[in-house]
């Protein structure tokens, strides 16, 4: 062959394999069909590539003016493979032929198959025959016969999918699932893809059928149309049938409108504004049902005394500049509890924060300003809950790291501001102990705070770290003296009554430690004793001003050895205490691990803060209300069999009784999933809990059959004999479905929530989408969240 022929069948060969790509599938299938694999986009082949032939005869006939490649051709061209047992390029038509066991592998491992390839050199026409197509993520694409018309169409004649693999054991057994059509025709020039007399099949049997279908290809990005349905059933909601609808407004603007039709209660209506700007995002919601039959819900809750309810719910994010984000999430809604009741995901929280922000991050420091309004969901009638939360406007935090070291060791400087107004009293007892959780009025604080540490490791290892720190607060106060309620509630505290209020504190402490490493021919272990002492005078006003983020207090081993162990602003520890107790890991060349922390503090002068008169009782019965503290740890093993074992436990420093904990037991194979956890606090009745409280949780998973499991959860309270939350279940899956159907039922005295109990079902096609009926919890999550 003359050396200008070889030239020319070269480009042909070229051109035969974008061709070819032509049919190939680059991409995943949306809806229903092979979207991409009939797509009319050449293969991105960089000019440097070169093409290797292989075949066994090269042959040019002059008259017929006809180029082939004959026997065991191979062509492999930047990335692309290609096998054939002929190729021919007759240059007088200008087609190109691929005859005889025709596959080709993409450079993504999309592979296709085919008995003849029939294309003109300018890819505007062309036919190929038994086209079968398999993908790198394992779905497949099956049609008689194809054709290339115009440049612009690509018609599939009786074409099949499905993204289930072939049984192994009969090839010739229909799929779990697939889609048929009599053709699939896909517009180059209206990007779309038409699917006529389509069906759907299930083990071999149609159960759904549409004369058309038209779809877009994976060219548009969005496009207006409806979504797949989902449905739900509750006790008070009765069945529901959700529809929603897509709808592009602008490249940058959309919306999905939601209909949903309720049995009981009649119809709601969902819809949901999105939009993008160029630095950031707003998202705006609105909802509301017109209640047929409020008299399903318990009398005298708010579910049952309104027959229009609605909400109007607001969410956005903007960039002010790569280190500034500014944004909000805020929900008005008619009552206190609709999007609760109605499930309205993103908004259904027992608690809805709605904020508004600004944050700020750098390289060494970080500012974020925020104000908040708790929106509490539940049925009580009169809000009582929601208007004794607080109102915060703003609250500021601001961290801060000097570049350079000063006396070699680190400075960083800490900022609080917080605001916070209340419009009701948030006084209740228990067991003759009266809490103050939130007084009348309005409070601020000022806080600031410098550190200075610096880490010394001695020719022994000895870690030995000096810290020095000084805090100042400011208020002003214009709160109601808890004792001038006149419900009868008492506060043994010196409370004061000034507008305004400061205070101090300053730190000097020491901090060692000692890492041990051992070694043993088939483990490694690390010891490590710690000790932390901190000198500082006594806590100012104590129990005398307002406690809005000290709160919430819980002493273990995750902050034994934290210099103040308040987990807010308002309150401040105070005398000199000492952290002792030391942590362990330990590795085995068998699998085994180990890990283990267990400590004890000490006051060893000045006042005990967690002693002193507080509005919430903050520090009693909390373990460190003492001058020795009870003993604190965690531990865990796991082993290579699947076995985990996890606990976090107090004792008293008396007689070793478990005063709090949660021991957790866990077991993993591939048939069988198991975890048991048992959580024990006793009674705290100066906190506000008059009685232990103790619960055992388990959840189990059990792979029966292949493919097939059944799953389940239990919640039992020991104190109440009584099982407080349950779930049980039954799903299916394979590499291209999953079916899940789970029942659940969760008991909430406090509460009188729509549903107590509920039945959910998904099924889920691989590359198709989703069908729902109600929320159905993942086996592989924790059921027991609320």
């Amino acid at each position: 062959m003359a050396a200008g022929d070889r030239k020319s069948f070269s480009k042909q060969l070229v051109a035969l394999l974008a061709g070819v790509a032509l049919c190939s599938f680059p991409g995943g299938i949306p809806i229903a069909f092979a979207q991409d694999a009939i797509q009319s986009v050449k293969p991105n082949i960089p000019k440097e590539a070169k093409m290797l032939l292989s075949a066994n005869e090269l042959i040019y006939n002059r008259d017929a003016e006809i180029v082939s490649a004959v026997g065991g051709v191979q062509i492999n061209y930047a990335g692309y493979k290609m096998v054939s047992q002929r190729v021919e390029y007759n240059q007088k038509t200008g087609r190109l032929m691929a005859l005889g066991n025709v596959e080709l592998i993409s450079p993504d491992g999309n592979r296709m198959y085919a008995d003849k390839l029939d294309v003109t050199d300018d890819f505007a026409n062309g036919f190929i025959n038994s086209l079968r197509i398999e993908t790198a993520d394992n779905t497949r694409l099956v049609a008689e016969s194809g054709e290339r018309v115009a440049g612009t169409q690509m018609i599939l004649h009786k074409g099949v999918y499905t993204a289930c693999l072939p049984c192994a054991e009969n090839p010739q057994k229909p799929p779990f699932w697939q889609v048929k059509a009599e053709r699939v025709i896909q517009n180059g020039e209206k990007h779309t893809i038409r699917l006529e007399k389509a069906r759907f099949e299930l083990l071999g049997h149609p159960i759904a059928y549409v004369p058309w279908l038209e779809v877009p290809d994976n060219t548009v990005k969005r496009k207006s149309g409806f979504l797949f349905p989902s449905f739900s059933t509750s006790q008070n909601l009765g069945f529901g049938l959700s529809v929603p609808y897509y709808y592009v407004i602008s490249p940058s603007m959309d919306a999905t409108v939601t209909g949903t039709g309720y049995t009981t209660q009649g119809f709601l209506l969902d819809a949901e504004f999105r939009q993008r700007f160029e630095n950031g995002t707003h998202t705006l919601r609105m909802a509301g049902i017109d209640q047929m039959s409020p008299e399903q819900f318990t009398p005298g809750t708010s579910d049952a005394e309104k027959d229009f309810r609605g909400l109007v719910a607001s969410q956005a994010q903007f960039k002010i500049n790569p280190r500034w984000t500014f944004g909000w999430d805020v929900m008005l809604q008619s009552d206190n509890n609709f999007a609760r009741t109605y499930e309205l995901k993103g908004l259904n929280q027992s608690t809805h924060t709605n904020q508004v922000y600004l944050t700020g991050l750098g390289k060494r420091n970080y500012f974020d300003l925020r104000s908040f309004y708790y929106d509490v969901q539940d049925a009580d009638p009169s809000n009582t809950a929601e208007k004794q939360q607080a109102i915060v406007y703003p609250v500021m935090d601001y961290h801060f790291v000097a570049p350079q070291p000063l006396a070699g060791g680190e400075l960083s400087a800490d900022v609080n501001f917080t605001n916070i107004s209340r419009t009701h009293d948030d006084f209740y007892e228990v067991d003759g102990f009266d809490r103050f959780r939130g007084l009348q009025g309005q409070t601020s604080r000022l806080t600031g705070e410098l550190q200075w540490k610096r880490t010394f490791v001695t020719p022994a290892g000895v870690l030995i770290t000096p810290l020095l720190a000084a805090r100042g607060d400011a208020f002003a106060l214009n709160m109601d003296n808890p004792n001038s309620n006149t419900q009868g509630f008492t506060y043994d505290g010196d409370y004061d009554n000034n507008n305004s209020a400061t205070r101090s504190m300053f730190t000097a402490g020491l901090e060692m430690r000692y890492p041990i490493l051992a070694t043993t021919d088939n483990s490694t272990h690390v010891f490590e004793p710690i000790m932390q002492i901190y000198a500082r005078p006594n806590e100012q006003l104590a129990g005398g001003l307002p406690n809005e983020d000290s709160q919430s207090f819980v002493f273990d081993a995750t902050n034994l050895f934290e210099r103040d162990k308040f987990s807010g602003y308002d309150r401040i520890e105070g005398g000199t205490r000492a952290n002792v107790g030391f942590q362990y890991t330990g590795t085995f060349d068998n699998g085994y691990k180990l890990h283990g922390i267990f400590g004890q503090s000490y006051q060893l002068a000045g006042d005990n803060s967690f002693a002193s008169p507080d509005l919430v009782n903050v520090g009693a019965n909390s373990g460190l209300q003492d001058s020795v503290s009870d003993y604190v740890g965690l531990g865990g093993i796991e082993t290579p069999q699947g076995f985990a074992f996890a606990a976090s436990y107090r004792l008293d420093r008396d007689d070793l009784e478990l005063r709090r904990g949660d021991l957790t037991a866990g077991f993993q194979t591939d048939a069988f999933q198991s975890q048991l956890l048992y959580t024990h606090v006793s009674a705290q009745p100066e906190y506000g809990f008059n009685s232990d409280n103790d619960e055992i949780q388990t959840k189990a998973t059990v792979k029966f059959k292949d493919y097939w499991s059944i799953f389940g959860g239990i919640a039992y309270d020991l104190n109440n004999n009584v099982v407080s939350r349950k779930m049980v279940g039954l799903s299916y899956e394979d590499e291209c479905t999953i079916f899940t159907i789970a029942y659940s039922d969760k008991r909430d005295v406090s509460d009188e929530s729509a549903s107590d109990w509920t039945i959910g079902a998904r099924l889920t096609f691989r590359t198709l989408g989703d069908l729902n009926i109600g929320d159905v919890t993942d086996p592989n999550k924790n059921i027991y969240n609320n």
